[in-house]
């Protein structure tokens, strides 16, 4: 069955990608993220994603920048979980868009393998998306090859990132920072 892949970064695409076709998935890659701010972050992660996904000779999709519309879709919610599921649901929504589009039956993320990310929640939306769309949302346990494909991407010399890519993580990263000196 082909699988079409949501790609968050280069780093995080590695394992996804060898775990589904080990499982017999053919897998074609997805990088959308109208989340990353600001667009000299987007550009890093855009050609990490490329790098990657030519080591990994994975056909690609990658969709326009579009942060104008997260930032309008997000900046009225409060809530951080509120914000974080919200902009889950975006890029699902559009990975199963373009999914049914291509005529691929199957979506999945690489959300899924990040030890940052509500796994439970990111698994919730899929599901319900899919269904939404007449298509199956798979759930790859990726977290058990985040520090070997890390540990790749280093070896490949992509660029990784300190914070998820919205400008809330962003301004969390820093303040993370700023406390951690102050705290030596």
């Amino acid at each position: 069955m082909k699988v079409l892949l949501h790609i968050c970064c280069g780093p995080c695409a590695i394992y996804p990608v060898n775990f589904l076709r080990t499982e017999g998935f053919d897998v074609e890659g997805f990088f959308y993220n109208p989340n990353i701010h600001p667009y000299s972050e987007y550009l890093k992660r855009y050609e990490a994603a490329i790098s990657a996904c030519e080591r990994l000779d994975l056909k690609t999709i990658f969709h326009r920048y579009d942060f104008e519309y997260f930032l309008k879709a997000v900046s009225c919610l409060e809530d951080r979980a509120r914000q974080h599921s919200l902009c889950w649901r975006i890029r699902l929504q559009e990975t199963a868009r373009v999914a049914a589009q291509n005529g691929i039956k199957a979506f999945t993320t690489t959300l899924l393998g990040s030890p940052y990310q509500d796994v439970e929640e990111i698994c919730r939306l899929g599901h319900e998306i899919a269904q939404e769309r007449g298509l199956e949302f798979v759930k790859g346990n990726f977290r058990k090859g985040f520090s070997q494909a890390h540990q790749t991407s280093r070896e490949w010399q992509l660029y990784h990132q300190v914070y998820c890519g919205c400008l809330y993580s962003e301004k969390e990263s820093v303040e993370q920072r700023k406390k951690k000196r102050r705290d030596v």
